[in-house]
């Protein structure tokens, strides 16, 4: 008799790519639901046609868009990016809207024209979940480098999306107007951390982690450092 064949993989619920865009190499990223190709771009913060096109190139047709916080490089684009889709934008919390109005003004400073402001189809706050296609995501307030800065969280696949709240080996500037270092680090240790050690995030700037790697060597918010020992 023939032994069973092993079980096929299951594809992951939901798949990403990031996309870093604007002379500060923001990760943008197309995340989608596997089952019906409705996808976001989340922080689009630059380089439209060229979300667009990556869009096209696998197949997806957009659903939302998110946006974790209001800063230039993660929110200058999502005006036109509208514009070109009709999709919705949801977040970032209201807390935020003084830096998504002070948009066009920072990006003349920056060089980067083409930048606007915009008024989200829908404020998030601690405790709103997301969809997309047939999936949803969770979302955390995480206040200190913006004070209405969000977080996108999947259990099922545990992934998450935090912007400049937390990096590799580092953490989000407190010293912009409204910033709080205090802030920061209560959302980094009471919201993140309890969502689990092998939560895979991408992070505003630079390479993925994991929330165990930070907790483990972050020397900012590593628990040693954070204990005093």
């Amino acid at each position: 008799m023939n032994a069973a064949s092993p079980p096929e993989p299951q594809e992951p619920a939901i798949r990403a790519v990031i996309a870093p865009v604007t002379p500060l190499q923001q990760n943008c990223t197309i995340v989608w639901c596997s089952k019906t190709k409705k996808a976001a771009v989340i922080d689009p913060g630059g380089e439209v046609p060229r979300l667009l096109q990556a869009l096209e190139h696998y197949g997806l047709t957009l659903e939302k868009i998110w946006v974790t916080h209001g800063h230039l490089d993660h929110a200058g684009g999502t005006a036109a990016l509208k514009e070109a889709t009709g999709v919705p934008i949801e977040g970032p919390h209201p807390d935020d809207a003084f830096w998504i109005d002070q948009i066009e003004a920072s990006a003349a400073r920056w060089g980067m024209p083409g930048a606007r402001g915009f008024t989200p189809d829908r404020w998030l706050a601690d405790g709103d979940t997301v969809t997309l296609g047939e999936q949803t995501f969770e979302v955390y307030h995480c206040p200190g480098h913006t004070p209405g800065h969000v977080i996108f969280f999947h259990r099922e696949t545990k992934f998450a999306q935090v912007g400049d709240v937390l990096f590799q080996g580092s953490i989000g500037r407190t010293d912009f107007p409204r910033g709080n270092h205090a802030d920061l680090i209560a959302a980094i240790t009471t919201k993140l951390w309890p969502l689990g050690d092998d939560v895979r995030f991408v992070p505003g700037h630079g390479p993925m982690s994991t929330f165990g790697q930070e907790r483990r060597t972050n020397p900012f918010v590593a628990d040693e450092v954070l204990s005093g020992t």
